[in-house]
C-alpha cells in the first residue's frame, strides 16, 4: 500500500499537470465536458462533449456510490463493536439507502447551508484526521519497522492468490485501485476558476496543489496506520470486525476508543458523500440543459434554488449501482473501479484532444505552460489513464465466480457502447454540445455551472427586444 501510493501519486501528478495546462488556457468552471467541446475541432466538438459527458456522468454516479456505500459498510461494521448486531448485505444496502436519502434531503432543502457544511468538512478532514493519525502513532504500544512498512508483500486475493496464478506484479497493479480512487476529484479547483482572481494562473496551481497535498497528507495517514499495526495477521484477517482499520483502532484504543475514532471517520465520509451528490447533480443538470439526458431534468426549484430532479436522479442511480452487492462480495471494489475509470477517462479525453491537436492548443495556452514538456507530460498522462482503465477491469479475487466477478467492465462497457451507438444512430442529428452556450454565458458574465443562472439571464433577455449576438471571437456585438 505504501509503495503503491507513491507510484500512483507520481503518475497522477502527470494527469494533474496536463489538466492544469487546459485550465490555464480555458479558465471556465465547466470541467472536462466543456473542455473537450472547446478543445476539439468544430466538426468533432459535439461528439467529444457527448462521450466525455457520459463517462463523467458514470464516474460521478459511481463516486457517490463508492463513498456512501463505503460509509454504510463502516456504520454496519462499527455497530458490531459494542453489540451483537450481525451485518448482512441486505442490511448494508438498507443503511446505504438511508445515507443517500440524508444527502438528497440536504441537497434539496439545505442548499443555503452547504457552504457551512463545506467549512466543517474542511476542518474535519484537516485538523480532525491529522489529530487522529498523530494519536494512533503516539498511543500504539509497539511500532512496525520501516522494512515491514515498505517491503512486505501481501497477496490477499484468494488461495491460491493471483500472485501465484498470475504474478506479484498483477496483484500490485490491482492493489493500486484504492490509491487511485482516493486521488480523484482534483478537477474541483477548475470548477471554481471563474470565482478566483487571475484564474488562468491560480486555477492550475489549485489543481496541482490539490494532488500534491492529497498525496503527502494521504501518505502520512497511511504510514501512521501501517507503523501502528500490532499484529499483521490478526489485522488482515480481522476475524472479529472484518475491517483492518477498525482492528488497528481496537488494538490500540480498545472498544470505546475505536468506536469514537470510527465515528470521526464516518462523519468525514458523510460530508464527502454529500458534496459528491452535489457535484453529481450539478453535472447532470448541465448535461440535461445541453440535451445529453432528457430535458425533464433541466429544472431548478424556485423556492429551494436546487436542481431537485437531478439530485434524486443521482441518488437513484447511485442506489442502483449498489444492488449487485446483494450477490457479490467485491461490489465495493467494483464501484470504486467504475468511479475511477469513468472520471479518469473524462479527464483524459480533453488531454488527448490537446495532444492530438497540439498546434491549436498551443496557440491558446495560458500563463501555465509546460513548454517542451507539454506533449511528453500529456502522453504519459493519457498512457497512465489507459493503463488503469484496463487494470481496474480485471478480477481481484481468485477463484473468479459469480460472487467475485468484477463487473466494472460491464458497467463501463454499457456506457461506452450506449454512448457510441446513440451518437451514430440519432444523437449526432441534434446534440450540438455546450460551446455556443459557453460563449454566450461568458459574454454575459454568467456562471454556466450555477443551477438556474443561465436560465435567469435568458429570461431577462427575452423580456427585452434586443437579442444577444456574438462575433467570431465570442464577444457581444
Amino acid at each position: 500500500m505504501s509503495v503503491g501510493w507513491i507510484v500512483v501519486s507520481f503518475f497522477t501528478m502527470f494527469v494533474a499537470l496536463g489538466m492544469a495546462e487546459i485550465v490555464s488556457a480555458i479558465p471556465t468552471a465547466g470541467g472536462p465536458y466543456y473542455w473537450a467541446a472547446i478543445l476539439a475541432p468544430p466538426k468533432h466538438s459535439a461528439f467529444s462533449a457527448w462521450i466525455t459527458g457520459w463517462f463523467n456522468l458514470l464516474g460521478q454516479v459511481a463516486v457517490t456510490t463508492g463513498i456512501s456505500f463505503g460509509l454504510a459498510g463502516l456504520i454496519s461494521t462499527t455497530a458490531t463493536v459494542k453489540s451483537d448486531y450481525t451485518p448482512t448485505a441486505a442490511k448494508t444496502v438498507g443503511i446505504y439507502a438511508a445515507v443517500l436519502v440524508s444527502h438528497g434531503v440536504v441537497n434539496t432543502f439545505g442548499v443555503h447551508i452547504l457552504k457551512y457544511l463545506n467549512n466543517t468538512s474542511i476542518l474535519l478532514h484537516s485538523v480532525g484526521v491529522t489529530s487522529l493519525a498523530i494519536a494512533v502513532l503516539a498511543k500504539a504500544p509497539t511500532h512496525q519497522s520501516a522494512k515491514f512498512v515498505f517491503a512486505t508483500f501481501y497477496d490477499g486475493t484468494g488461495d491460491p492468490g493471483w500472485s501465484v496464478r498470475a504474478s506479484p506484479a498483477y496483484v500490485a497493479c490491482c492493489g493500486a485501485l484504492m490509491s487511485q480512487y482516493t486521488l480523484t476529484g482534483f478537477d474541483a479547483s477548475a470548477h471554481l476558476s471563474e470565482e478566483t482572481r487571475k484564474a488562468s494562473w491560480s486555477a492550475p496551481i489549485g489543481v496541482i496543489s490539490s494532488v500534491g497535498f492529497s498525496s503527502l497528507f494521504g501518505f502520512f495517514v497511511i504510514l501512521s496506520f501501517l507503523f501502528s499495526i500490532q499484529n499483521f495477521d490478526d489485522t488482515v484477517a480481522s476475524v472479529r470486525f472484518s475491517q483492518p482499520v477498525l482492528q488497528i483502532f481496537d488494538d490500540i484504543f480498545g472498544d470505546d476508543g475505536a468506536v469514537i475514532l470510527m465515528c470521526l471517520i464516518m462523519i468525514c465520509v458523510w460530508h464527502c458523500g454529500l458534496f459528491s451528490m452535489t457535484s453529481n447533480s450539478r453535472m447532470m443538470f448541465a448535461f440535461a440543459r445541453d440535451g445529453g439526458i432528457p430535458n425533464f431534468f433541466h429544472k431548478v426549484d424556485d423556492r429551494f434554488r436546487s436542481p431537485i430532479r437531478t439530485v434524486w436522479l443521482a441518488a437513484f442511480l447511485a442506489f442502483c449501482l449498489s444492488l449487485p452487492s446483494l450477490g457479490s462480495s467485491v461490489a465495493f471494489a467494483a464501484a470504486t473501479s467504475i468511479a475511477t475509470i469513468g472520471l479518469y477517462i473524462s479527464y483524459g479525453i480533453p488531454i488527448l484532444i490537446g495532444l492530438i491537436y497540439f498546434r491549436e492548443f498551443n496557440a491558446r495556452k495560458g500563463p501555465f505552460n509546460l513548454g517542451v514538456f507539454s506533449r511528453p507530460v500529456a502522453l504519459i498522462a493519457v498512457c497512465w489513464i489507459g493503463f488503469i482503465t484496463i487494470i481496474f477491469c480485471l478480477p481481484t479475487a481468485n477463484p473468479v465466480t459469480t460472487q467475485t466477478l468484477n463487473y466494472t467492465v460491464v458497467a463501463v462497457g454499457i456506457i461506452a457502447i450506449f454512448s457510441l451507438t446513440a451518437w451514430v444512430t440519432w444523437a449526432h442529428r441534434w446534440f450540438v454540445g455546450p460551446v455556443r452556450e459557453i460563449q454566450e454565458a461568458a459574454a454575459l458574465g454568467v456562471d454556466i455551472t450555477a443551477p438556474g443562472a443561465l436560465e435567469k439571464a435568458e429570461a431577462e433577455l427575452s423580456s427585452t427586444p434586443e437579442k444577444v449576438e456574438l462575433d467570431a471571437e465570442g464577444k457581444v456585438v
